[in-house]
């Protein structure tokens, strides 16, 4: 008998469009002759799955089921696309634990743990995992911007500390640049982290669960055309992602075990992606993603085609072992 497979897509932060597309991929390549696919948009006023005559037809959150005129739909499994919250920091994660159906991303402790990049760094410090020097502000604290030139340097990144896509980060060179960048920032969330330029290659390291083996995926190297891999370099072209990464066997070995002690660590499930800047041979963890973009030029997708992995395997296998 197919699984019932409800693939969530949207979610309540700038990253909307981003898992709209991804979203999109997955349903593309799911087996329809092993999956019914329902793709369900998860925003700030509604849950719904949009039939093909145009009509919206809501979700009962009560257990996650859906009303069509055939009949109502209870799904197996949960296909979490939402990039962001509430996909992305563990609200859905614990909602569906709750209903005891299954999903294809981490738990919701690991989930909001790597969504805030402050406390992810905090955590993974104590086993070694390298990265910049920085400082944290809170919404409505005062700002001394001497205090943190003296702490971080500069130049120096301002960043939102919740938030993904590059959404409220600016690199700032001089002092009195940093309380517009902040500001900036705090457009997208209360908490925000200040972090020492690191010069140095950049590479993003895909970590998955596949076909019940944790698995490294071929390394990415970043080269953005732009001052820093920002949205634009991210999705509009103005960089290159290249795969696998122009590093040496030793930087390699090194963010390959990095990474994979990562997920070990965090004992994470489902796909991640960890951003690394190298510093001589050894990799500085700037971020984990947990959902990360899965539109056929996202940067996991393309890790997995060099390691032989097909986005319909790729698919198919997270929703196998969320079944498990």
């Amino acid at each position: 008998m197919k699984k019932n497979i409800a693939i969530i897509i949207g979610g309540y932060s700038s990253e909307y469009a981003i898992s709209v597309k991804s979203g999109t991929v997955v349903q593309q390549h799911l087996d329809n002759e092993i999956f019914n696919t329902y793709n369900i948009v998860i925003g700030p006023d509604n849950w719904y799955h949009e039939l093909q005559t145009g009509e919206r037809v809501e979700i009962d959150k009560h257990d996650f089921s859906l009303s069509l005129p055939n009949g109502r739909i209870k799904f197996d499994c949960v296909f979490n696309a939402i990039h962001g919250t509430p996909g992305e920091d563990g609200l859905l994660q614990a909602y569906f634990e709750l209903l005891g159906i299954p999903q294809t991303s981490c738990g919701y402790y690991q989930a909001a743990l790597t969504f805030n990049k402050r406390d992810l760094l905090s955590t993974l410090k104590p086993y070694g995992i390298k990265c910049a020097t920085s400082y944290y502000v809170n919404k409505g604290e005062e700002i001394n911007t001497n205090e943190i030139v003296i702490k971080v340097g500069l130049p120096c990144f301002v960043k939102a500390n919740r938030a993904g896509s590059s959404f409220g980060i600016s690199k700032v060179y001089l002092g009195e640049e940093l309380p517009s960048a902040i500001q900036k920032a705090f457009e997208e969330d209360d908490e925000i982290i200040i972090e020492s330029f690191l010069h140095g290659t950049e590479v993003s390291v895909g970590v998955i669960t596949y076909k019940g083996k944790v698995k490294v995926l071929p390394m990415t190297e970043i080269v953005s055309e732009n001052d820093f891999f920002d949205y634009e370099a991210k999705y509009q072209g103005k960089s290159q992602e290249i795969t696998p990464a122009r590093i040496s066997d030793t930087q390699y070995q090194n963010a390959a075990r990095i990474a994979k002690k990562i997920y070990s660590v965090l004992k994470m499930t489902g796909y991640t992606r960890s951003e690394f800047i190298f510093q001589g041979d050894e990799p500085y963890l700037l971020e984990v993603n947990t959902t990360p973009g899965l539109t056929e030029e996202s940067i996991l997708p393309q890790q997995a085609r060099e390691a032989g992995i097909s986005l319909s395997e790729l698919f198919e296998s997270a929703i196998e072992e969320a079944l498990k």
